[in-house]
């Protein structure tokens, strides 16, 4: 499934993307060896799509991705980064580096201004080494990010963020624009204010997840707006399976019907002598409405086990019984 899906406009050269958040150092340390190595294993194995942020690693992930990126011909892959955030030096303010092990230390600020979008491209464009961009995501405008902010916020990035945007597609410089956020409804709420390309959506519609089925997939089906899916795994409790006691669930623990739900579509997997992790990765790729699906890797190994999973053949059976593990929750 690392094909280039036919029907993408924005021209995704693999339908599974590599995010690289994890070289960043999310959650774990990777060195500079560790992060070439995997960047080099998947593009190798075929992935020809890398997403990236200024936030991840608080720009240590663009300037490896940057790196990388010289060892091949940009011509053959899709990048895409992420604007709402710029750099600066702390000058001697704590800095909360939050999931981050070993981030360069620098201070994120939030900036969804036409001249904080700006400023974000021009520190992106000096980390990657690039000036032309397939595909910017306007980031985290959503309210588990900014809370009684978020309407401002949302104010903010559709007269700042999205005008920079627009004002650079038209000039060529950027190929398309797109939201990365984890709600769904404030990504619906993006497409019916503004022209943009594409969604990344985080954690939403996945193998235990399928509340964008309700709101952004019909209403991006209706815009002819792409979908790109993030958090498949949703921040691991699919990878590491829900018995595990470091689980989580969109970054915390996870919730009891959601363990619950997880138990019975793991049992189904089980029952199929299907990995858990190889539906988690093919269930949204499965709907062609989906451009592509990006998976964070930091180790090398673990290329090969999610192109693995990828490409197992899994009986329609499995996705039958699936499918009535969410038909009776909703009953």
């Amino acid at each position: 499934m690392t094909g280039s899906p036919s029907q993408s406009r924005i021209g995704f050269k693999s339908r599974l993307g590599f995010g690289a958040s994890g070289i960043g150092t999310l959650y774990r340390n990777v060195t500079e060896k560790q992060a070439a190595e995997v960047l080099a294993k998947a593009y190798e194995g075929g992935i020809r799509y890398f997403d990236s942020a200024p936030l991840y690693g608080h720009g240590l992930s663009e300037i490896r991705l940057g790196t990388f990126l010289r060892t091949i011909d940009r011509k053959l892959v899709t990048v895409s980064t992420k604007v709402g955030r710029y750099m600066v030096p702390p000058y001697g303010e704590k800095v909360d580096y939050g999931l981050w092990a070993s981030p360069l230390r620098l201070k994120p600020v939030f900036d969804y201004s036409y001249s904080g979008t700006m400023r974000s491209l021009e520190q992106s464009a000096s980390r990657l080494g690039i000036s032309d961009f397939d595909l910017i995501y306007i980031h985290d405008v959503d309210l588990f990010t900014h809370g009684d902010a978020y309407e401002r916020r949302f104010n903010e990035a559709i007269e700042g963020c999205f005008r920079a945007l627009a004002d650079l597609r038209k000039a060529g410089h950027v190929k398309a624009i797109g939201v990365g956020v984890n709600e769904s409804d404030v990504a619906t709420r993006f497409i019916k204010a503004c022209a943009i390309d594409a969604v990344m959506m985080a954690g939403r519609y996945t193998l235990l997840d399928r509340g964008a089925e309700a709101d952004l997939l019909p209403e991006a089906a209706r815009q002819g707006v792409e979908i790109v899916v993030a958090g498949i795994f949703n921040s691991g409790i699919l990878a590491t399976g829900p018995a595990s006691t470091t689980a989580t669930f969109d970054y915390g623990v996870p919730p009891d019907d959601i363990v619950a739900r997880a138990k019975k579509i793991e049992a189904i997997c089980i029952r199929h002598g299907i990995p858990l992790q190889a539906a988690a990765i093919q269930f949204p790729l499965r709907n062609k409405q989906i451009s592509a699906a990006v998976l964070g890797m930091s180790r090398p190994e673990r290329i090969a086990e999610n192109l693995g999973w990828s490409q197992l053949t899994i009986p329609a059976e499995l996705w039958s019984e699936i499918d009535d593990v969410f038909s009776f929750s909703k009953a």
